[in-house]
């Protein structure tokens, strides 16, 4: 069963928080792919993020695509994620856009249970949270988390998905916690096999699904997964930036 993202990083190792440095200043680059080597394998400062009790695990390698060197994501029956730390303040850099393109639909996906909680592509931006807003439980959990794994875990964030059959623009709470809004980005078969051009105001998407302005931006991880439905994909996944608006 897929741990849901209020606890999103538990298996994994800390990383270093740094940002990637401007493409100009309005621009940062949170995955820059285009600009790696295949030698590389995969890009610097990303790295698997694994989940408890899921054994079959998404592979994430560099790949050239159309003469560019993407994120290439590989998933049989499989779930794990790729993740980038970073610190970004959504108020100054609003706008998120990326590029992606799968080969087929995940079919028995369902956006609204557990089991079905299976895409062939999704893009996660993770938030930080004011603890006072906790309940007296809730506060004691991120506590022993922090305890445990020296750093709080991300308590809201935005997934950005290619549903199977939801309209474009459909949002939802995460079948495992309402900490984690679905947003569906792209839909349906019409743009399969194709690279599709995505942009999101991710400031106004916050404030629309939790009803609050957002704090720092803490990570971007992408994820190609099929653990529940027992399903293959394949998604390729471009550069991924933030702008300001």
């Amino acid at each position: 069963m897929k741990i849901q993202l209020s606890i999103l990083l538990v298996s994994y190792t800390i990383l270093h928080s740094t940002a990637y440095g401007e493409e100009n200043r309005h621009t940062i680059f949170a995955g820059n792919f285009s600009a790696e080597k295949l030698s590389s394998i995969t890009p610097k400062d990303w790295s698997t993020l694994k989940f408890d009790g899921i054994e079959q695990h998404t592979a994430y390698f560099l790949s050239r695509d159309n003469g560019q060197v993407v994120l290439k994501a590989v998933s049989n029956a499989s779930a794990s994620g790729f993740i980038r730390k970073i610190s970004i303040d959504p108020a100054q850099y609003p706008v998120l856009s990326w590029r992606w393109k799968i080969d087929k639909l995940v079919k028995n996906a369902d956006i609204k249970t557990k089991q079905g909680d299976d895409y062939p592509a999704r893009l996660y931006i993770t938030f930080d949270y004011d603890l006072s807003r906790l309940s007296g439980w809730e506060s004691f959990k991120i506590e022993l988390y922090k305890s445990v794994h020296g750093e709080y875990p991300p308590l809201a964030a935005l997934n950005y998905v290619w549903d199977n059959k939801h309209p474009v623009g459909f949002s939802t709470a995460n079948a495992y916690t309402n900490r984690v809004q679905m947003l569906v980005a792209q839909s349906g078969t019409k743009h399969v096999g194709n690279w599709v051009e995505q942009k999101v105001n991710i400031y106004e998407d916050y404030k629309r699904v939790f009803g609050e302005v957002p704090l720092k931006i803490t990570a971007v991880a992408i994820m190609t997964d099929t653990d529940n439905t027992k399903e293959s994909a394949t998604a390729y996944y471009g550069d991924i930036r933030f702008h300001k608006k």
